[in-house]
């Protein structure tokens, strides 16, 4: 009994610990955000005088009105379609048993080791010779291709582990294999495509290398992108700095706050599940 408590209340020391480590580096980001600009900060003192009005400023000057607006319009490029794909590619692998599916299944799987970095040079040219340098096309249509992967995994995951019993019942009443997907396995998937969605939203907002190599206009970017042109333009104004990036921040923490409970319960079905 005594070693059981000693366990829960290591556990517990080690996640405070943890959240701590998490903490702290925010707390440091929003501390220094408040100093006067042109201020050099150190650690985590408190401003005797809190400039509230650098977040205003860091607003503007990044013209984070215009970036918001384009990383919505890369969002909603890039999640809807790599949702739809993915979601009927892991039908057709995890649920239908096609022919050469473990083949495509692997490739798929080799496709997660592909790094971003290692197709750069090679994907600028391809989006040069296409015509979309320079457009958020540049950001979009990549971003689908090497999303596939993981959303494909991720999606068959959960269809593999669906009761072949459902379609067999559905298709002695009459239904098709696309009634059978869209009315039956759609609606069970519920969890795992929204917690898809989620790292999708987030992995799109937060795409920083794509944004600053293949578009130039920051106008064009995610609003993680603009920030390189937003640290070079006011890289030795640190509070300024630090202000533009909590607000850049500041959407991702606010979807994954509100969608958390969704996000984590669908990871403890699979979990159960496996």
């Amino acid at each position: 009994m005594i070693v059981g408590k000693r366990e829960a209340w290591t556990g517990r020391l080690f996640l405070v610990a943890l959240m701590v480590v998490t903490i702290v580096p925010f707390l440091s980001l929003f501390v220094t955000a408040l100093h006067p600009s042109g201020s050099y900060p150190s650690g985590l003192q408190w401003p005797d005088d809190p400039q509230w009005g650098n977040f205003v400023r860091a607003f503007e000057a990044a013209r984070m009105g215009e970036l918001l607006w384009s990383s919505t319009l890369i969002v909603l490029g890039v999640v809807p379609v790599s949702l739809i794909l993915g979601t009927m590619a892991g039908f057709a692998l995890g649920h239908l048993r096609m022919a050469g599916g473990p083949l495509l299944f692997l490739l798929f799987v080799l496709g997660l080791t592909l790094p971003f970095e290692g197709i750069i040079t090679p994907l600028y040219y391809l989006v040069r010779d296409l015509g979309f340098l320079n457009t958020r096309w540049a950001i979009i249509l990549p971003l689908i291709g090497l999303y596939m992967p993981f959303a494909v995994y991720w999606m068959r995951a959960h269809f593999v582990n669906v009761p072949t019993e459902l379609s067999e019942a559905a298709q002695l009443d009459g239904a098709g294999v696309w009634q059978v997907f869209w009315r039956i396995h759609v609606p069970l998937a519920a969890p795992a495509l929204s917690s898809l969605a989620i790292l999708l939203f987030l992995w799109t907002w937060n795409q920083f290398l794509l944004a600053i190599v293949l578009v130039d206009d920051p106008g064009q970017r995610t609003m993680a992108g603009a920030l390189g042109a937003f640290q070079g333009q006011w890289g030795t104004d640190i509070p300024l700095l630090c202000a533009g990036s909590l607000l850049i921040l500041a959407p991702t923490l606010t979807v994954f706050l509100i969608f958390q409970r969704r996000f984590v319960s669908a990871l403890l079905q699979g979990s159960v599940k496996g």
